[in-house]
């Protein structure tokens, strides 16, 4: 239901200032009546000494009243305009950081992220706004330019493995006697890639969204759990997997962080060296910050790079991995999201010697 036009806030900020200039001068001359003229006479006498002049002047009330009344209503009506004028002018000067940061809601709201107020000047609560506006933008500009890189990724992967099974059912079509043993093999491949890309992709918006049933949860027996999951990974390709630390608790969805952790270990052991290489698990609880640490061998990785390995589907191509374990480059994206949805912090350290180390801070709570 559209409302009413009514008046702005210049408008009434303009009337404030003029009604308060008002009462001002009006209490003033009430000050003046109360404190004066109520105590000057209405009627007086001059006694006059013989001898002495009589041309003096004795005021009395009615006097004044006639000199004065017309002159107080020329000073109220001066207020009324020159608090109207000036209403109008202050008002406007002070409202226009407001009208700088309205127009900038506008522009935001036609699609146009790039734009910043930057307003100039002391720190007020205008100022605050403005600051507090451009980060929003700021934040959403680049939420939505991640939004649409993922988009597109994720159409492109998705498509890929459709393209491949078409392409398989249309060589099976044109070719009967082909070997239907290896064409059902490799459609076999090309959906459990296509099932699990999927299943990266809710898991990953789940995790963005943020509307998690909390517990409270032990990262050790999670980091426990993850481990031994993972344990036969790690002997076929000649890993050392050991898990080390105390509990660590914190409030958040078991299986979220299960998975959190099982990416990391997972990540951990596929990219590493070739045979006799180590994955440590290390969780510790710090004052009210509960603390995984994910370290794995394998070869020096570029400072550059590792800012981009939680970007999704981007895959550190120099680390060392097989195909049969390549993933779908969601990896460390759900780790990240994981981590945001719980209010944590992860950190990405190149080793000196090769390798990578994953800390993730996340708030801690008491176990029960």
């Amino acid at each position: 239901m559209r409302r009413a036009p009514g008046l702005s806030v210049r408008s009434k900020l303009t009337l404030s200032y003029a009604g308060f200039l008002m009462l001002a001068g009006v209490l003033l001359l009430a000050a003046v009546w109360v404190f004066l003229l109520r105590y000057v006479p209405e009627r007086a006498t001059l006694i006059v000494p013989s001898g002495a002049p009589t041309n003096g002047v004795f005021p009395i009330r009615s006097s004044l009243l006639r000199v004065f009344a017309p002159r107080a209503a020329a000073v109220l009506a001066f207020l009324l305009v020159l608090g109207l004028a000036g209403g109008w002018i202050l008002a406007g000067r002070m409202l226009a950081p407001l009208t700088q940061i309205t127009e900038a809601a506008r522009t935001a709201g036609r699609g146009s992220l790039s734009h910043r107020i930057r307003l100039r000047g002391r720190q007020d609560e205008f100022r605050e706004l403005s600051d507090a506006f451009d980060s929003m933008l700021e934040r959403l500009e680049s939420h939505v330019a991640e939004q649409r890189r993922f988009a597109a990724n994720a159409s492109h992967e998705l498509r890929t493995p459709l393209a491949i099974s078409r392409a398989l059912l249309d060589v099976a079509r044109k070719d009967p006697t082909r070997d239907r043993d290896e064409l059902v093999e490799r459609l076999q491949a090309v959906n459990t890639r296509a099932i699990d890309l999927t299943e990266a992709l809710l898991l990953l918006s789940r995790g963005d969204r943020g509307n998690l049933a909390r517990e409270s949860v032990d990262l050790s027996l999670i980091a426990e759990e993850a481990a031994e999951a993972l344990l036969p990974l790690a002997e076929q390709r000649g890993i050392t997997l050991d898990v080390t630390g105390g509990a660590a608790g914190t409030s958040g969805s078991a299986e979220l962080l299960l998975r959190m952790v099982t990416n990391l270990v997972q990540n951990a052991i596929v990219h590493n060296l070739p045979t006799g290489g180590t994955v440590t698990v290390h969780t510790a609880s710090h004052g009210d910050t509960s603390v995984l640490r994910v370290e794995n061998t394998g070869r020096p990785l570029p400072p550059e790079l590792v800012p981009s390995l939680t970007e999704p589907f981007r895959r550190g191509t120099d680390r060392v991995r097989t195909d049969e374990h390549a993933g779908v480059g969601l990896g460390l994206a759900i780790v990240q999201s994981i981590v945001r949805a719980h209010d944590g912090t992860l950190g990405l350290v190149p080793r000196p010697a090769g390798g990578l180390l994953v800390t993730v801070r996340l708030p801690g709570t008491p176990l029960p």
